[in-house]
Formats: C-alpha cells, structure tokens, sequence
C-alpha cells in the first residue's frame, strides 16, 4: 500500500466535504453549542434540575409517618417544608384533600441494616406542585442517602473512585451536565457523523460510477478504502480538540486534554470502520445508512453496559479523576479495532478480486 496515494485519496475527500449540506449543518450545530456551553449549560440544566436555580420561598406542608429516624430531622431542618408528625392512613386522607404537599414514610429499618431502607414518598398525580415538591425534597433525601451510606461504610470491599469537581462549575447539576452529557456528547458526535461521512465517501463512488475511472489510475481499492477511511478519522481529533478549546473559552476546565482526545479517536476508529464494511457489504447508502444506524445502537447499547468503556473513562478523565488502568482498557479497544481493520481490508481486497475476475 502506498502512503502517498491514500493521502491523495483524503485530499480529494477532504475537499468534497464543503459540498455535504447536512455533515456541514452538524458541524455548525457542534460549533453552536460548544461556543455557548455556558449559556446552554444554565439553560438547560434549569430544565432537568429546577433546583438549580434559585428557591421560589414557598413553604410546602409533608406528612411524615412511621418510624423515627435522621431524615424527619432533616425535613424538619429544611425552612421549605412544614413537617407534620402523623399517622400513615391520616396523612394520606390529608394529602387527597390537599391538605397536605406530599407524605413520607419510612420503615423501622435500622440505618446500619443489612436490609435496604425503602423510603415511600406519596404525592398527587398530575399536579404541577408535585413536581415542584419532588425537585425539593430531592436534596434531602440524598443528604439521607449519604447518612445511609457513612452509616453502611463499613460494609465497603472497595474503596470508591474519587472525583475531582472543578471549582466554578456552579455545584453538582452543573457538574454532572457539563462532564456528563454536554463533553461527551460534543466529542462522540464528530465520531457518529465521521461514521456516516465513511458510508456517503464508498457508496458515492458507487451510484456516481466513479469507481472504476479511480481504478484506472495507479491506485489500487484498497489504497481508495483506506484514504476514505483516513479523511473521515482525521476529522475526529480536529474537530474534538476545537470543541475542548471552545469549553475552555467559555469557562469550562477540561483536564487530560490529550488522554481524552486519544480515547476518543479509537472509540471512532471503530465506528468508522464499521461503517465502511456496510458501505462495501451493501454499495447503497439508503441501505447501508439503515443498517450501519441499526448496529450502531445496538453498539452503543453493549459498550454503554460495561463499565469501563470510553465515554465513561472521557467523564472522568475530563475531570480530573485518577484513572490508571484507561491506558489498559485504551489497549484492549485498539487490539479489537486492529482486528476489525484488518477485517475491513480482508474484505476490501476480496472485491477487488472479484471485481477484476
């Protein structure tokens, strides 16, 4: 395989890129929100956790009913909340005749139980006041999660990863928004669009019976595969390194910059790759856009499961967190993308061979 006639192969594809409206619009759509992640990130964060934003001073009325225990004194503490010591049945009366904002009732469990404490929260459907109350009484029952969890430590076998929260990152719904859905949501769709971009290079050449005038020249299928292949992974670190900048522009501490990028840029190898094998398998792109979206939920389906895969390994990294053992992981993911590489170009010369018999 020549070096310099796949190169050549990417340029020509680097420049009909320009010429895809839609890889274009998705681009600019990226470039959008990663120019204003700060705005975006209050915005939006406002909408999952209203509690992020600032208290509307109304004070709710909750029932508690059943054994005593550290969370009552944690309602009790919180000015939102007028808490009502009272019997089960009562509470619920109340509570249906809006007496009452919502019912909590917690069960003689022990905190240090083996057993885990089933809290049961009771509220009105379909009324806009639940929603607000649940939002509430959110924080206090994970500050009670936490006294669960000091009171239950030393049942730990492992000790617990430590994460780093960057300071200015305005508390844990921020933090959660930005290094857990908004940095590896702009960093996988440059790989998600790589992966189509793959698909349109091959079956273009295809539909536009282009191929075989590429054939007549030096280079071979596979030097064309492979230069396809380069110009739509090349666009993955570029694009992923312009939307870290951006973050950083706005605000936003992204550590272990090259680790990430990395991580990144093997995850989307295989998605390219798999890409290419629908596009050669099925030479349509209707066809192997379907099949190649269809795989790759299930893909993502199956990574997401196992807990250390590169979305998971980029939040912490992201972050901050001491990850040691992503370089172990990294090396597994690039063995079985070498292994599909190899695959692609098995596959590759196979229709060459055909081709030319």
């Amino acid at each position: 395989m020549n070096a310099r006639h796949v190169w050549t192969v990417a340029k020509k594809e680097f420049r009909g890129i320009g010429q895809e409206r839609t890889i274009v619009l998705a681009i600019l759509l990226q470039v959008f929100i990663a120019m204003f992640s700060s705005f975006l990130v209050v915005g939006l964060t406002s909408l999952y956790d209203p509690a992020s934003m600032d208290r509307s001073g109304s004070v709710y009325a909750v029932g508690y009913a059943g054994a005593d225990s550290p969370l009552q004194g944690i309602l009790e503490a919180d000015d939102t909340f007028a808490v009502y010591r009272m019997d089960l049945s009562p509470a619920v009366a109340a509570l249906k005749e809006r007496q009452l904002a919502a019912v909590v009732y917690v069960p003689p469990t022990p905190p240090d139980a083996v057993e885990p404490v089933q809290v049961t929260l009771y509220t009105l459907k379909n009324d806009i006041q639940t929603a607000v109350v649940g939002v509430e009484l959110k924080e206090d029952f994970e500050e009670y999660e936490t006294f669960l969890r000091y009171a239950r430590a030393d049942r730990l076998s492992a000790a617990p990863i430590e994460v780093a929260v960057p300071a200015g990152t305005g508390g844990q719904s921020f933090f959660l928004f930005i290094y857990g859905l908004l940095i590896p949501l702009l960093l996988f769709m440059p790989a998600i669009i790589s992966a189509s971009l793959i698909i349109d290079f091959i079956t273009e050449e295809y539909s536009a019976r282009t191929l075989d005038t590429l054939l007549s020249t030096p280079l071979t299928f596979t030097e064309i595969l492979w230069g396809k292949v380069f110009a739509a992974w090349v666009l993955v670190p570029l694009q992923g390194g312009a939307w870290l900048l951006l973050l950083g522009l706005n605000g936003i501490a992204v550590r272990n910059i090259v680790e990430v990028l990395v991580h990144v840029s093997a995850a989307s190898l295989v998605l390219i790759l798999l890409g290419a094998l629908a596009a050669l398998h099925f030479r349509d792109r209707t066809n192997a856009q379907f099949i190649f979206s269809t795989g790759l939920v299930v893909v993502l389906l199956v990574a997401l499961a196992v807990p250390a895969n590169p979305a998971n390994f980029i939040v912490l990294l992201a972050a901050g967190a001491d990850v040691p053992w992503h370089w172990a992981a990294l090396a597994v993911v690039l063995c079985g993308t070498l292994l599909l590489a190899a695959v692609t170009d098995r596959y590759a010369r196979t229709i060459a061979r055909r081709a030319m018999a």
